[in-house]
């Protein structure tokens, strides 16, 4: 039927055939809304008339962006989530839980084939499991709040194929920015990508997380990781489950060959994620500020990563470096093998899980003229919270080298 997986995905929910460019409203497996869109998604639903979500069991709350609350503000949006989550009989995730994109995939709230809806942009990051995820703003969340339905246009789709093994020392977030710089800021604008070949077969969840996480960083609608090779660590998984694959003559609107086996470590300048070099071109570079966390890189595999690097140094004088890990889960398990300790001695200071200083609320905003190296998805102007600083992007192991040095470092140099 020459189907793309996005387009198979709506096909087995609308439950009639629809190609890239139809209307489809479909009904969703989930949905999602954090402390920055909910409060306006549930204003909405209420002005819609809403009275009782449509399934409570599949609608989620979480407190993560400016968690604990920074200000009085903030601290009354806090309270009509946690108002409208008793009332309403559906999950609120409290602060220092974690980020709402690792705490959906570590509960089991998504799962392949599912058409998932968050209001907020890097909701795509659940295409590491095969799963159909879209970004949504608050009016259109509050209409899935009501309805369990969503209105979407069906997408086009870039295929990427990425042939060979990643280099040692080359991760999923160097892949992720390369293919990023490659396509462009709005490159897959409204579009789906299919992310398949060998290079993701033995690619671990949290590195199918780091890639799928900046398909908004590509303009993307949504996007999917082929899912062989894909474990999943969730006990529903032991019963098995299939995953969605496209025809062999699926229609795509671009296809991209990349051999990876010839990648280097990555670094994506100001002010732009895809502005992105090969990391020679920035080697040197002075930094003040270092940042390992966020939805795109604050997983255990991550701080392990970072560990690994220091290796029981101590990083350079006039560096700060945070990390944010994603969850609770995370930091647990950090403190549980000794990554956290070891992160702790070697000058790190571990924050709450959350989003952290990512969006620039709180938590390490950074000074004027300061120079930030971090795993985080976005660098544009004024990200962190201060338009006066420059905020370069790489893989936890740059981050954790150039913490070391106190300057933009290959973590194989070391």
């Amino acid at each position: 039927m020459n189907l793309t997986v996005a387009e198979k995905i709506l096909y087995a929910h609308v439950g009639k055939l629809t190609r890239a460019g139809d209307i489809a409203i479909t009904p969703v497996d989930g949905a999602m809304a954090t402390d920055t869109t909910a409060p306006m998604a549930i204003k909405a639903f209420g002005e819609m008339g809403g009275t009782r979500l449509w399934d409570a069991e599949r609608f989620h709350l979480v407190l993560d962006h400016a968690a604990p609350a920074p200000n009085e503000r903030v601290a009354n949006l806090h309270k009509l989530m946690r108002d409208f989550a008793r009332e309403q009989g559906c999950a609120l995730y409290e602060i220092g839980q974690g980020i709402c994109h690792q705490i959906m995939v570590e509960q089991g709230h998504v799962r392949p084939g599912h058409v998932f809806i968050g209001a907020d942009s890097h909701t795509s990051t659940y295409g590491a499991l095969n799963a159909m995820a879209c970004g949504v703003g608050s009016t259109d969340l509050a209409a899935v709040m009501l309805t369990g339905k969503i209105w979407l246009k069906v997408p086009h789709t870039i295929r990427i194929d990425c042939r060979g093994q990643l280099p040692d020392g080359v991760s999923p977030k160097d892949l992720v920015l390369y293919l990023t710089g490659q396509l462009g800021i709005s490159g897959a604008t409204y579009m789906a990508v299919e992310f398949d070949g060998e290079a993701f077969e033995s690619m671990t969840l949290a590195g199918r997380m780091a890639v799928a996480n900046l398909l908004a960083e590509m303009g993307a609608k949504t996007g999917f990781v082929t899912p062989v090779g894909l474990h999943i660590p969730h006990a529903w998984a032991a019963a098995g489950w299939e995953g969605t694959f496209a025809d062999p003559d699926a229609n795509y609107v671009k296809t991209l060959t990349v051999d990876v086996s010839k990648l280097r470590p990555q670094v994506a300048a100001p002010e732009s994620p895809d502005n992105v070099v090969d990391i020679d071109r920035h080697l040197g570079t002075k930094i003040d500020y270092a940042f390992i966390g966020t939805c795109g890189n604050g997983r255990l595999e991550d701080l392990r990563a970072a560990a690994a690097v220091l290796n029981g140094q101590h990083i350079a004088p006039g560096v700060r470096f945070v990390i944010a890990p994603a969850s609770k889960q995370t930091l647990l398990d950090a403190i549980q093998d000794g990554t956290a300790y070891a992160l702790i001695q070697a000058g790190a200071t571990i924050i709450n899980p959350g989003c952290g200083p990512c969006v620039g609320t709180h938590e390490g905003v950074p000074a004027d003229g300061e120079v930030v190296i971090s795993s985080a998805n976005r660098n544009f102007r004024g990200r962190m919270g201060n338009p006066r600083s420059q905020i370069f992007l790489a893989s936890p192991a740059t981050v954790a080298a150039s913490a070391l040095t106190g300057e933009i470092t290959h973590a194989g140099n070391l």
